[in-house]
């Protein structure tokens, strides 16, 4: 390269040598590359790279970590908190197309994938076999990118999040070396866990192109229950002592009355705007029974009411998917607004004054909000909407966002329980974890990507 070549420049020409028209500088995919499903304002990367092997991700990061070019993952640009923006412009590396379900060892309950592979996509390989996979966000995402933000979901709460499902990764590093980390063993204790430094990373250390996934078998039995209270404070304390309880349920998913009010409208769900506790258990049929009079009682004595059971699949489908699109519900509920989300999850002892507080904060600004959360596991979302067209809209909004992470810090919480940090959340890490452990966390992302290519700008609350 001579001294007056631009290093994109270089990248792009050497780059199309093995990608060719999979190397894109049209404007519409570029625009499509260039944010999330947040509120963070889009970027326009330079390029993109629809990637479709390992070898084309290490040539290509070899490429742009020599040439100092960044380098932004995309996986199905459904993330929350801006990890798919690319701030420093450069390639964003589309891995969609590596969609590949490459094994499932049935006897040993794991399989190996691709990043672009979808949950559903593996669920519906899967459902045959008697297993399934059963980390569940909900939305229509890539497990490269439920890799990179640790995601969990509604099933958490029994099966755990990634950081569990995860046995092993391919990784291609920041100067295009591929490593792999874990194994097909349940349990080692050779050597670092790299496998858990990858997981939640948001792709800032390396790139996922492997991903090996412990599974599950499919329940003997399945039943789901909904139960409805006059007080929010009742319904969280219900959660609360069916925890403590040791009910082992699959999931427990609260939904607020202004949520109730949205899927309503929105999923023709024939319930009232009540705050609404939706259930799911798994296990032998009379396993599952247990469970679900075990709640019930605990329900019936906090005030719950209608405690309906929906043993048959389409019934307990319907409820799930109105869960899924609690967001959709409520932004259609207020026409012309936009919204932006928390992610605080707080010890489950503190739970009820967490959700409270955080709707009583919402209130006294003056904010609509539906609030939706994994309460099993302590994680809850208020939704915070506010008017497209207020220039101080999104500020307000943010403002509010501040005070409940606040809260859930004090509470001895976290500013995200799943989403990840991304763009979002990066002013909350110094009072979550102290300028010692951020110290650390910077030594390891200079240690392993010195030239700072992988996803520049996030997680780091002074990233570049």
């Amino acid at each position: 390269m001579t001294a007056d070549t631009n290093p994109l420049d270089a990248v792009l020409a050497a780059a199309r040598a093995f990608l060719g028209e999979r190397l894109s500088i049209n404007a519409s995919i570029r625009e499509q590359h260039s944010r999330g499903e947040d509120a963070n304002p889009p970027v326009l990367p330079d390029a993109v790279a629809f990637v479709e092997t390992t070898a084309e991700v290490s040539k290509l990061l070899a490429l742009c970590n020599a040439h100092g070019v960044p380098v932004t993952p995309f996986g199905a640009g459904t993330s929350l908190e801006g990890h798919v923006v690319p701030v420093r412009r450069g390639i964003s590396l589309d891995l969609s197309r590596m969609a590949a379900i490459l094994e499932v060892n049935a006897e040993d309950m794991d399989c190996l994938v691709e990043p672009g592979v979808s949950r559903h996509q593996l669920n519906e390989h899967l459902r045959d076999q008697g297993l399934f996979f059963p980390v569940d966000p909900g939305s229509h995402c890539s497990l490269g990118g439920m890799v990179a933000t640790r995601a969990s979901g509604t099933n958490a709460v029994r099966y755990g999040t990634m950081r569990e499902a995860v046995m092993g990764l391919e990784v291609v590093l920041a100067d295009g070396r591929v490593i792999t980390t874990g194994g097909r063993a349940r349990k080692s204790s050779s050597g670092y866990d790299l496998t858990r430094l990858f997981v939640g990373s948001e792709g800032t250390l390396g790139v996922v192109t492997k991903i090996r996934l412990r599974l599950q078998g499919i329940p003997e039995a399945t039943t789901a229950a909904v139960c409805q209270f006059d007080s929010l404070k009742d319904a969280v304390e219900t959660v609360i002592m069916t925890m403590q309880a040791g009910v082992p349920v699959a999931r427990i998913e609260l939904a607020d009355a202004d949520q109730m009010r949205a899927s309503i409208a929105y999923s023709k769900l024939p319930y009232e705007p009540l705050p609404t506790l939706f259930l799911e258990f798994h296990g032998s049929p009379a396993g599952v029974r247990e469970q679900a009079e075990a709640v019930e009682a605990i329900a019936s004595d906090m005030g719950g009411k209608g405690f309906a059971w929906a043993e048959d699949a389409e019934t307990r489908n319907k409820l799930w998917k109105a869960r899924h699109d609690a967001w959709w519900a409520a932004t259609a509920l207020y026409p012309g607004c936009r919204g932006i989300t928390t992610d605080v999850c707080v010890p489950i002892s503190r739970l009820a004054e967490a959700i409270v507080g955080a709707k009583e904060e919402a209130v006294a600004a003056g904010q609509n909000t539906c609030i939706v959360g994994h309460v099993g596991d302590g994680n809850y979302h208020c939704v915070i909407l506010f008017p497209a067209d207020d220039p101080q809209g999104l500020e307000k909004a943010w403002a509010l966002d501040r005070r409940i992470v606040a809260r859930g810090l004090a509470l001895g919480g976290t500013c995200s329980g799943e989403h990840g940090v991304g763009l979002g959340k990066r002013e909350f890490l110094v009072d979550e974890h102290g300028p010692a452990v951020l110290d650390v966390m910077r030594s390891l992302k200079a240690a392993m990507d010195p030239r700072g290519i992988l996803n520049p700008g996030k997680m780091l609350p002074d990233a570049a």
